[in-house]
């Protein structure tokens, strides 16, 4: 990924910024880092929309975002204090806190599950029942393995009903090329997208809807410690975000428009202007203002994450999540 044109973008806003008089009382910016999840695109709208309109900058902050060369590290730096936030998401926090890495989320950014199982819309492959004797690919992610047993017997299968292929990160091309039936751990926001742009239909079993517990996709974290320590920052970075995030849901289209701007070698600009407005709803809709989370969503997820094995039984739901910031 090319950081050169986003590094001077976010330079000439910093400096017309300072020009005008937007920065602490001591006339300096407190440098902060963001590192994402993933290479820049839909689901991060309002973060570049937030940068764009200097709303870190008003509130003393220099933001440098970037994607991590192993972006499954981001909960492991955050919490060592590495990066002062992090894009990620609730289950891979709660397993980072049961891990004992200090993490907390504070905002929820995308309010259901983008993860789903896919298959061609030819295929007939229609809900979790369908499924019986087919050939499943996945990523090799064991929660995405529970999280497709749940699916299941929800129809009254087991995971021994069907035939699981490790198709690493090819999920798409597995799946157009009659590799596998299905796929479990592609976003309905962005892989669905992919097949269509290859003439295609798709079949998509939405999580929540297939016995899952409802979860957070993906969640802004802080670790304890910045909390804790620096909640003046925290508090002004999530104001940012929120802002930023309210521009992007007013405007959808527009905010591909300042995403483009910043990453004009990286965006995928057919796939986001679809993906943005699958986003939109998800970012505010239901929730008091964007950025809530809701403490029995946490219960019931972490509750399920311990029946399955994937967190120890002393991890404490309501410790992984704050709304303090939110509420401000």
């Amino acid at each position: 990924m090319s950081k050169t044109p986003f590094g001077l973008f976010v330079a000439a806003i910093m400096l017309i910024a300072i020009a005008c008089g937007s920065s602490d009382s001591d006339g300096e910016l407190t440098s902060v880092s963001l590192a994402l999840d993933w290479f820049p695109n839909s689901n991060h709208a309002g973060i570049f929309e937030a940068i764009d309109r200097g709303y870190f900058v008003e509130e003393g902050l220099d933001v440098n975002v970037y994607t991590p060369s192993d972006p499954s590290t981001v909960l492991q730096t955050v919490g060592a204090g590495r990066d002062d936030f992090g894009i990620s998401y609730q289950p891979e926090l709660l397993q980072a806190r049961s891990a004992g890495v200090p993490v907390v989320s504070v905002m929820g950014i995308v309010q259901h599950p983008l993860n789903s199982i896919m298959t061609l819309g030819e295929s007939g492959l229609e809900s979790p029942g369908d499924l019986k004797g087919q050939r499943i690919g996945h990523t090799n992610n064991p929660s995405n393995q529970a999280m497709l047993a749940t699916m299941l017997a929800e129809e009254g299968l087991t995971i021994d009903d069907v035939e699981l292929v490790d198709v690493g990160f090819n999920l798409v091309p597995a799946l157009l090329g009659g590799t596998v039936d299905a796929i479990i751990g592609a976003y309905w926001t962005h892989e669905s997208i992919l097949i269509e742009q290859e003439g295609k239909e798709v079949n998509i079993m939405r999580m929540e809807e297939w016995g899952l517990p409802d979860f957070y996709e993906l969640i802004l974290a802080a670790s304890e410690n910045t909390v804790a320590e620096r909640p003046d920052v925290v508090e002004g970075f999530v104001r940012a975000m929120r802002r930023g995030f309210e521009v992007a849901e007013k405007n959808p289209q527009a905010s591909v428009d300042t995403l483009l701007k910043a990453n004009p070698d990286t965006v995928n600009e057919p796939l986001e202007r679809k993906g943005v407005d699958l986003l939109q709803p998800l970012w505010g809709g239901g929730v008091p203002k964007i950025g809530w989370q809701d403490a029995s969503r946490w219960e019931s997820f972490t509750a399920w994450m311990k029946a399955g094995g994937f967190i120890e039984a002393n991890v404490d739901a309501s410790a992984s999540f704050t709304n303090e910031f939110v509420a401000k």
